[in-house]
């Protein structure tokens, strides 16, 4: 039969525990995900040609 472990010091303590590495690697990522979204949407409405008609009065 297995004996009885004591996981006390697998207890977290709510106030040091911090996102880490692998939330500041899922930032990072996002931030540049998005400017490359902004950066690729800036450059397609820069290719939009468009010219306003004027409105026809209505008879």
């Amino acid at each position: 039969m297995s004996t009885p472990m004591n996981l006390s010091y697998l207890a977290l303590d709510e106030a040091k525990v911090t996102p880490g590495l692998l939330g500041f690697v899922v930032f990072a990522v996002l931030g540049v995900a998005t400017w490359f979204l902004l950066k690729s949407m800036n450059t397609r409405f820069k290719k939009i040609d468009f010219v306003e008609e004027p409105e026809q009065p209505k008879e």
